[in-house]
């Protein structure tokens, strides 16, 4: 998920440096929030890697 929120952000650089607002504006959305639930999920997996004690 991480890979597709650096793929959104390059895309978004090269469609502002071209002019496209539009375009650049969507993919840096999209990147932001692919980034923030890719945060979030790895959150979750520290708080349950510490809960979650050791394999026997």
């Amino acid at each position: 998920m991480l890979y597709w929120a650096v793929v959104f952000f390059v895309v978004a650089i090269i469609a502002g440096v071209f002019g496209f607002g539009g375009v650049a504006s969507a993919s840096v959305g999209i990147a932001q929030i692919l980034f923030f639930i890719f945060l979030v999920l790895f959150v979750i997996a520290l708080v349950a890697r510490a809960f979650g004690g050791r394999a026997p």
